[in-house]
């Protein structure tokens, strides 16, 4: 279920992974800590083409800033209990560099509105086709 918009930053929690669908697309996901004190995790999944590069660049404990879609999702666990998720539909990645500003990105702002009128990814997977 989407939620609402959302434009976080956090540190990778773990290292991303580059799995296919049964259609052949690409879906890579990371693990997002956005908490100071204590973790609070984000799973962080990128259907985009454009996003690819600097996705594979990141790193544990790098600073990044995402821009996307918030969404839940229940998984059932072994016990049979739920438990909920929180992902974002990344639309937007950024590294950060010392001191929380962003570094410069592959892309600016005309492309990225460019970019979300022209990716069809979101028509080509149905939730359920998500590796992950």
């Amino acid at each position: 279920m989407s939620i609402a918009k959302a434009v976080v930053t956090g540190t990778v929690y773990r290292t991303p992974e580059k799995r296919f669908t049964q259609n052949n697309v690409a879906v890579s996901a990371f693990v997002l800590n956005i908490g100071e004190r204590e973790e609070t995790l984000i799973r962080v999944l990128s259907k985009r083409n454009a996003l690819d590069e600097i996705v594979s660049s990141l790193n544990k404990g790098d600073r990044v800033l995402v821009e996307g879609r918030l969404q839940t999702a229940s998984v059932k666990m072994d016990d049979g209990s739920e438990k909920r998720i929180y992902e974002i539909d990344a639309n937007t990645i950024e590294t950060m560099g010392e001191g929380g500003s962003a570094s410069n990105s592959n892309f600016g702002t005309e492309e990225i509105v460019k970019f979300e009128s022209d990716d069809i990814s979101n028509e080509l997977i149905n939730e359920d086709e998500i590796p992950f």
